[in-house]
């Protein structure tokens, strides 16, 4: 049996919850699972634009029609929302069996000393606080039947730090804790942890890093092939997608023009 096959497989029927899932490595997810699957699973995306949610369902419902799709706006960093969405799930998509939290967002570059609150607030409530909560209530459901994966978001900015990336580093240096943690915590359980770090994804993230100056944002990818959204999806439904006693623990991934976080080649 090819390995494409045994993937489809085991992913056959899953329930998947997606953050952050208008665009970007959300976006590319829920439709590399639908591709991986043959369209025979559910999905929950959430993320703040709704509109861009309704628009993903109607082509993944003309493209996959054996596919289930729940959508509903949803801003993780609103924390005291997160049990009440869980527990008012339609009845078909509760029995969640994959959470991806890939809702994550790094918010202007200045230098320490020079961060404005809201930004520092902004980036911890997103990435850190939303990530934990939604994970914790999660997690009852895979405790409950002892099974399930939690994909973290990370970022090779939780492995190095680097000058004008304090807070966004020390957020995803959370991540990766919580994750590690959480990851050992469940050691007596068949719940797998997985955190994938990536180095340049090209996605709206630098746009919205500079606050909308797309100038900016192209910048930083400039005299470069960086990785895309979809080269992160098809890590994380390959990971997701192993025999059950597999546990691919952490992907570091960067694009061959990056060796570290400040080592890009521009040629």
């Amino acid at each position: 049996m090819s390995q494409g096959r045994k993937a489809s497989e085991r992913l056959a029927g899953k329930t998947v919850l997606i953050t952050g899932a208008s665009s970007g490595i959300g976006k590319a997810t829920a439709l590399e699972y639908l591709d991986a699957s043959n369209g025979h699973m559910k999905l929950i995306l959430v993320a703040r634009r709704l509109e861009k949610l309704q628009e993903l369902k109607e082509t993944i419902c003309k493209e996959y029609p054996e596919s289930k799709v729940h959508v509903e706006e949803l801003d993780i960093s609103d924390i005291n929302r997160i049990p009440e969405f869980i527990a008012k799930l339609p009845e078909e998509f509760k029995d969640i069996d994959i959470l991806i939290n890939n809702a994550g967002k790094a918010l202007g570059s200045d230098t320490i000393g020079n961060i404005e609150n809201e930004d520092i607030k902004g980036m911890f409530e997103t990435n850190v606080f939303g990530l934990i909560c939604l994970t914790q209530a999660v997690l009852p459901i895979f405790k409950a039947k002892n099974g399930g994966d939690i994909v973290n978001l990370g970022s090779i900015a939780g492995i190095e730090a680097y000058p004008t990336g304090s807070i966004y580093c020390a957020t995803k240096f959370a991540v990766k804790a919580f994750t590690e943690s959480l990851r050992k915590e469940l050691i007596n359980t068949k719940i797998r942890v997985i955190e994938i770090a990536p180095g340049m994804v090209n996605t709206e993230f630098s746009v919205i890093r500079y606050k909308g100056d797309q100038e900016k944002a192209d910048k930083v990818y400039e005299n470069t092939t960086p990785l895309y959204a979809d080269d992160i999806a098809d890590l994380i439904v390959y990971t997701t997608s192993r025999k059950s006693n597999t546990v691919i623990a952490d992907v570091l991934v960067f694009p061959t023009c990056q060796a570290s976080a400040s080592h890009i080649y521009r040629g």
